[in-house]
C-alpha cells in the first residue's frame, strides 16, 4: 500500500478583518455576508493608508500618514475558515500577487479608539489599480466610506447629480 503525499496545506491566520467599505455594519455587504456570523464588531483605524472611491465600494490604499476608518470585525467559532473564503471571493482575491487580484489581503496593525494596535487581515487594492487611484481616483476625505458623498453644495452620488 502506499501513502499519498499531498502539498501541505498553507496555514492561515485566524486573524479579525479590518473592515472599512461596504462591509461595515449598516452597509449591504455587512448584510449579506457578516450579519449572524460575528463575535464581536468594533470600530478602528487603519494607519498608513488612504480611502479611494470606486464604483459602488471603496479601495484602500497603503500611504503613510494617513488613516483610513473601519471596523475591526471577529468571525464567530467555527465561520472563520468560510468567511475568509467568501470574503476572499467578494474582494476578487485570488492569492498572493495574483494578476487578476483586483484586492491583495494583507495582514496589517489596525488601530482600537484607546491607541491599542491589532493585527488584522484587510483587503487593500492591488498595486495596478492602486497606481491608478494615485495617479486619477478621488480620494475620500478623512478616510471614512460613510462621509463620502460629503460635498459643500448639498449633492450626493445618491442624487443622480453630478458634484462637477
Amino acid at each position: 500500500m502506499t501513502s499519498v503525499e499531498r502539498p501541505q496545506e498553507t496555514i492561515i491566520a485566524a486573524l479579525p478583518f479590518f473592515v472599512y467599505g461596504t462591509l461595515r455594519p449598516g452597509e449591504v455587504n455587512h448584510t449579506l455576508f457578516l450579519r449572524g456570523r460575528t463575535a464581536a464588531e468594533e470600530p478602528a483605524t487603519l494607519p498608513d493608508a488612504a480611502l479611494y472611491d470606486g464604483p459602488g465600494y471603496p479601495f484602500a490604499v497603503h500611504r503613510p500618514g494617513t488613516a483610513v476608518v473601519g471596523v475591526l470585525i471577529t468571525a464567530e467559532p467555527g465561520a472563520y475558515r468560510e468567511l475568509l473564503a467568501e470574503l476572499d471571493r467578494l474582494e476578487e482575491y485570488e492569492g498572493p500577487g495574483r494578476p487578476g487580484n483586483v484586492y491583495d489581503r494583507f495582514a496589517r496593525e489596525a488601530l482600537r479608539p484607546d491607541g491599542t494596535a491589532v493585527r488584522a487581515w484587510v483587503y487593500l487594492a492591488s498595486p495596478l489599480i492602486a497606481r491608478g487611484l494615485r495617479e486619477r481616483g478621488t480620494e475620500i476625505p478623512g478616510g471614512d466610506w460613510f462621509n463620502r458623498s460629503a460635498d459643500p453644495f448639498g449633492h450626493s452620488p445618491e442624487s443622480g447629480r453630478d458634484a462637477s
